[in-house]
């Protein structure tokens, strides 16, 4: 376990696992709805039901295999176990998932259900664990947000990726021809980055904690103990649902307020480039003025740049072309900056959960904002008596539940960050207290 720089051989090996592992969300979170119930026909109730169904088992599992892979890391085994075994299974879900039989709506509905679980399963433990390898590279305070940075620009590079590939491979069947080529493709890129993953990082991995950690409920929530991890668990759950629910709106936002559905991918590609490009901003920033101010920063030009969208209306694409890259670099923060800062929440805690169970409550945290963002927004909006398809005039009720309320969330979580005990002189690493200097 190192304390000093991550060499730039290690990162960029490090690194690499994170461009499948993104590429595999974004086509599964959004074609396999339209391609289930367009293509084999399954009623949007069933498939809805079914990815009910499925993201509730692979949001409660995730503390469970965090526990499992700190139990294994600290009795002197490795991580990379764990994440041979999620490259097979998220391999052979994603390509069970867009090769779905011609047949009966149950055997259908049946490859469905198993597919997802396969799938979440492999890239729940292969995220968990792909995590827990990047807490444990380096102890140091500044470079964790190196390395957390290094892995949301390749992941963000992923996601634009996989946006634009179905498109790409689709020929005379349309999508769902395209989303079977990507799915082929997939599995030799899976593979290839995690091979580079996996031989190429050089430094041994060990966990310090999970050994007096025991296999039941209270196992599982042990990081609550933690009155640090409480405190950013809390900011996390703000911050996070204020920037989900405008990733729930902005194709409704974008069709009925702005009048240009037209351009919806290229606010998306700026918003994402954005993020990538904002990294090595968050970096020295976070060396200058530590991870808490850094992330304090971005929280605030998030709300500035919404501010902004709920005040455009009709044909304002340019100015929201600008707000979409404001917002983007904001996204680099809450990329780069609470991981770092919750693997050194783990590394502080006197709870005895390692880093794997930390983030493993950290995923279902992530997984449930967004529905919460999701199950809320799109309700609310509903009884407001929006309806998708009428045009909305300029700070109306989309534009304020799009802009306004994640607004009002944003500067919540920074009220609540403003009195965390989150700086560097509250997260002293449990091993090596000096590395944890600003």
């Amino acid at each position: 376990m190192s304390t000093t720089r991550v060499g730039t051989r290690d990162l960029g090996a490090y690194s690499a696992l994170a461009f499948p592992l993104a590429m595999a969300a974004l086509p599964v979170y959004v074609h396999v709805p339209k391609l289930y119930g367009d293509e084999r026909g399954l009623a949007l109730t069933t498939v809805g039901l079914v990815l009910l169904f499925a993201r509730a088992l692979d949001a409660l599992q995730d503390p469970l295999l965090g526990w499992w892979s700190d139990r294994v890391a600290a009795r002197g085994g490795s991580r990379n176990g764990f994440l041979l075994a999620a490259v097979a299974l998220l391999g052979a879900g994603v390509l069970g998932l867009f090769h779905p039989p011609a047949g009966s709506a149950a055997l259908v509905t049946t490859w469905l259900a198993a597919s997802l679980v396969v799938t979440y399963f492999g890239f729940s433990m292969g995220t968990i664990n792909y995590f827990a390898v990047g807490a444990e590279l380096s102890r140091d305070y500044h470079e964790r947000t190196r390395v957390t940075a290094a892995r949301g620009a390749v992941g963000v590079a992923g996601v634009l990726m996989a946006a634009a590939l179905p498109d790409v491979l689709a020929g005379k069947g349309g999508l769902p021809e395209g989303l079977r080529h990507f799915s082929l493709l997939y599995v030799p890129i899976l593979l290839a980055f995690a091979a580079v993953t996996l031989f190429g990082v050089r430094q041994p991995v060990r966990s310090h904690g999970g050994i007096g950690v025991p296999f039941s409920w209270a196992g599982m929530v042990a990081p609550l103990r933690d009155r640090r991890f409480r405190w950013l668990l809390a900011i996390f759950v703000a911050s996070g649902v204020a920037s989900a629910i405008p990733a729930a709106l902005i194709l409704f936002y974008v069709q009925d307020v702005l009048g240009r559905s037209d351009l919806s991918g290229l606010f998306l590609a700026i918003y994402f480039l954005f993020g990538a490009f904002g990294m090595p901003l968050w970096v020295k920033a976070s060396r200058r003025i530590g991870k808490k101010g850094a992330w304090g920063l971005g929280m605030v030009m998030s709300v500035i740049a919404f501010v902004w969208a709920f005040l455009l209306g009709n044909q304002d694409a340019t100015a929201f072309a600008i707000v979409c890259a404001l917002s983007g670099i904001a996204y680099g923060a809450e990329l780069a900056l609470p991981p770092s800062l919750l693997a050194d929440v783990a590394d502080a805690s006197e709870s005895g959960a390692g880093e794997g169970v930390h983030f493993g409550f950290w995923q279902l945290t992530e997984k449930a904002n967004l529905a919460i963002a999701a199950g809320v927004a799109l309700p609310v909006l509903g009884l407001a008596g929006y309806q998708p398809g009428t045009p909305q005039a300029a700070m109306g009720n989309l534009s304020a539940m799009y802009a306004l309320i994640p607004c009002l969330l944003k500067l919540g979580a920074l009220a609540v960050l403003w009195l965390a005990p989150l700086d560097a002189r509250s997260l002293p690493s449990r091993n090596h207290s000096g590395d944890a200097s600003p």
